[in-house]
């Protein structure tokens, strides 16, 4: 059985990342936790992520410019890129005949699948 240790760093790093709301970097939500808790350590942080993300409580949406982006909305959706300046949004109109299109083709076993939209948000339009 997984061990839960560390449930004060989990819950502040899992309230840091629903607070940012921004599909934050690991780098962004040590810095946001380290403000209130100068203790925490960077390995604490990006091991839980990879922890709560690898359980389901958080999404690992992908890399965007070489760092891992963590997402608290864990239904399912989909996400939008701005190529100019970078914020990543919710796309709240999931498709789930998509993934029953995908599952009926011969040789596939879907476990999970994500979808991302890029382009320039109306703030860059």
């Amino acid at each position: 059985m997984e061990s839960k240790r560390n449930t004060i760093q989990r819950r502040l790093i899992r309230d840091a990342v629903r607070e940012l709301d921004i599909h934050a970097t690991a780098e962004q939500v040590y810095d946001f936790v380290a403000e209130q808790h100068p203790t925490i350590s960077k390995a604490t942080v990006y091991r839980n992520l990879s922890q709560m993300a690898d359980s389901g409580e958080l999404l690992n949406i992908g890399s965007l410019n070489g760092s891992a982006r963590y997402d608290h909305n864990c239904h399912k959706h989909y996400h939008f890129i701005c190529e100019k300046c970078s914020k990543v949004f919710d796309i709240d109109h999931y498709q789930p005949d998509l993934d029953e299109r995908v599952l009926v083709m011969e040789g596939f076993a879907v476990r999970s699948h994500s979808l991302t939209f890029s382009g320039l948000c109306p703030d860059c339009i």
